[in-house]
């Protein structure tokens, strides 16, 4: 088997039920009856793959986990500064630094070495160090695996971001979530599979194309959901004076009028399908998706351990800790409440592109006033993101994983800032399946390359690492696209079972 698709239906099964449906009443029931019965087939053609004693929610081999949430923070995060504690920096803080070699830099960031402006503490059982500006996540660190020897390909943030985010350092190739949709499919047909929540301010490098279907089916992409705004999904409710029910109605009958006649023209188009699905989604989304936003329905102890407590607070201009908290806990707490009704896969950014005063994580002027507010505002989402999972049940059925594009150099850019490091960084991962208590893969002492320089771990491990979680085998989830298979790992990756139980 080379690749098992979602739940698509073939263009000429569309078009039949697009002229047989009379009325929107119509069409609703045709699509309910045409999903039943590819859900039939799909099960059928999973039976045919892996054996009719086989489970059908399981692909490959049996998974441990059904469901993904990814933390990026944008801008490339300080590991350094955050969970790989260098006692040489502090040893050896303001001498030159001397790499042993030649090193090519982003900008000018080859100063003196240069310790963390922030203390560090050992916690949990494991007694892992962790930035004091992280020590929310102290308490459920013996759930985490550290995974400290991640390489990039290339310094500029674009292409890290791409390779972070879809597996290639340019752009064209699907998210990894819409892999996962389209491997996978739905848990709930009231709610997106793939959900995005980016940061409040903007996008971070790519935009959307970080989340894009690319050769994939359109259906596959993420959808951006934006939680402290009025209306969270744009497009989905109108508001127009004018908009009237027999209106609506009205429209409707174009709308479809129109699909039949493009879908005629066009066989196999998939933007149509996709477009379809998605009024189709909408149309089931007006009801489900205000209740999953509502965080009224959240206890006032659930609200405060998300940083919730004082929300809708005004703020100063200067980036701060309660403003960080606030925003990002709201979108691990509604990251939660959608993985509860059915969604899959939920990407949370934190940091937004390029700009001044900053709002990322790319602090090449200041590391101590950019990253203190965002880490603690990260730190305190996630951690009650992990602790609430927990207490739910859930965390055995879910993976996090936090990422950024690159980590950022040992020593100065200026006084007090860090210039990018795509030599080595950390990610780390939690929840099913994931082995808790482990710092895998050391960097070396100055948190400048990976210790063993010919075995770093790469994008594609950690890629291949949450498929194989999820029951797929990702040399054989491909799609053939201009003559070439094409999977999220390229032809690249290996699953690390040391941080998997």
């Amino acid at each position: 088997m080379s690749s098992l698709p979602a739940f698509n239906h073939p263009a000429k099964t569309r078009r039949r039920f697009l002229s047989s449906a009379q009325d929107f009443a119509g069409l609703a029931a045709t699509i309910i009856l045409l999903e039943d019965q590819a859900r039939a087939e799909q099960a059928d053609l999973l039976r045919d793959a892996i054996g009719a004693g086989a489970k059908l929610t399981v692909l490959h081999h049996p998974p441990k986990a059904k469901r993904i949430i990814q933390l990026f923070m944008g801008g490339a995060a300080s590991h350094l500064d955050l969970f790989d504690y260098k006692p040489q920096l502090e040893k050896h803080h303001g001498e030159p630094s001397n790499f042993g070699e030649h090193v090519e830099a982003f900008q000018d960031g080859l100063g003196p070495w240069m310790k963390s402006p922030f203390k560090f503490a050992q916690y949990g059982q494991s007694g892992k160090h962790l930035s004091e500006v992280v020590a929310a996540l102290g308490d459920v660190v013996d759930d985490m695996a550290f995974i400290h020897n991640m390489v990039g390909k290339t310094g500029v943030h674009s292409q890290a971001t791409y390779l972070q985010s879809t597996g290639f350092d340019r752009p064209g190739f699907p998210g990894v979530g819409a892999w996962v949709t389209y491997a996978l499919g739905s848990l709930n047909e009231n709610l997106p599979t793939f959900v995005v929540l980016p940061d409040h301010r903007g996008f971070a490098s790519n935009g959307p194309k970080n989340w894009g279907s690319a050769f994939l089916p359109a259906s596959t992409q993420g959808t951006m959901i934006f939680p402290q705004r009025t209306t969270p999904i744009d497009d989905l409710q109108a508001f127009a004076d004018y908009i009237t029910p027999s209106g609506e109605k009205d429209g409707q009958q174009l709308l479809k009028a129109l699909n039949q006649r493009y879908a005629e023209q066009r066989p196999g188009d998939s933007r149509l399908e996709s477009r379809i699905r998605s009024y189709e989604l909408a149309a089931r989304m007006q009801l489900s998706a205000p209740e999953a936003f509502d965080l009224s329905q959240e206890t006032a102890a659930t609200l405060k351990m998300y940083g919730l407590e004082n929300a809708g607070s005004t703020y100063p201009a200067e980036i701060n800790i309660p403003e960080e908290a606030e925003y990002f806990g709201r979108k691990c707490l509604i990251a939660r409440r959608l993985l509860e009704r059915g969604v899959r896969f939920v990407q949370i950014w934190s940091g937004n592109d390029n700009g001044f005063p900053r709002r990322n994580w790319d602090s090449h002027e200041d590391i101590e006033r950019d990253h203190k507010p965002l880490a603690m505002g990260m730190a305190i989402g996630a951690a009650a993101l992990i602790r609430d999972l927990k207490e739910r049940g859930l965390l055995d059925e879910t993976v996090i994983l936090w990422t950024t594009e690159f980590g950022r150099m040992p020593s100065t850019q200026g006084s007090k800032g860090r210039d990018h490091n795509p030599y080595v960084f950390t990610n780390w991962l939690c929840g099913a399946g994931i082995r808790g208590g482990v710092s895998y893969g050391p960097s070396d002492e100055w948190g400048y390359k990976p210790l063993d320089r010919d075995n770093p771990t790469q994008v594609y491990d950690v890629h291949a690492t949450l498929l194989h979680l999820l029951g797929i085998d990702h040399t054989r989830l491909t799609v053939r696209t201009d003559g070439v298979d094409r999977r999220l790992t390229d032809v690249h990756g290996h699953v690390l079972h040391d941080v998997l139980r």
